[in-house]
């Protein structure tokens, strides 16, 4: 059940960060500064992408219940593993997170050559991963 539940935890992460995110949402969602030097927060762009992912994955969730008899779902547990992604995705996103960490992990170089996006979705699939067993675990 782990693995049927994780790959399509993976594949709805999927769709939501790549053909489900506007650009808007790509560009701000960790806040940004505007033509006349004011900082914005970002935080609407955030939200709303961590609620497609919270969409797609509860969508997904839905449909291998529906579909495949070994998977058992309850509904609290599985609104707090959405509850869980939908957080960790809108914080990890916030791209200070993956700066500090590539920073206490010394790898600076890798951040600036692209790094940083590659740690951004390790980050996201652990969280998944752990979504994903925590739910086989209480279907059992």
């Amino acid at each position: 059940m782990f693995a049927t539940l994780f790959i399509a935890l993976y594949l709805a992460h999927l769709a939501a960060d790549y053909p489900c995110q506007t650009d808007a949402q790509a560009r701000c969602k960790a806040g940004w500064t505007d033509d006349h030097g004011r900082r914005h927060h970002g935080w609407g762009a955030a939200v709303a992408h961590a609620a497609t992912h919270v969409l797609l994955c509860g969508a997904a969730l839905v449909a291998v219940a529906l579909v495949v008899d070994e998977v058992v779902l309850y509904l609290w547990p599985t609104v707090a593993a959405l509850a869980v992604i939908g957080l960790t995705h809108g914080w990890i996103d916030r791209r200070w997170p993956v700066q500090a960490w590539m920073r206490l992990a010394r790898q600076t170089k890798w951040a600036a050559h692209g790094g940083a996006a590659h740690v951004d979705q390790t980050a996201h699939v652990l969280v998944l991963g752990v979504v994903a067993l925590a739910l086989a675990a209480i279907g059992q």
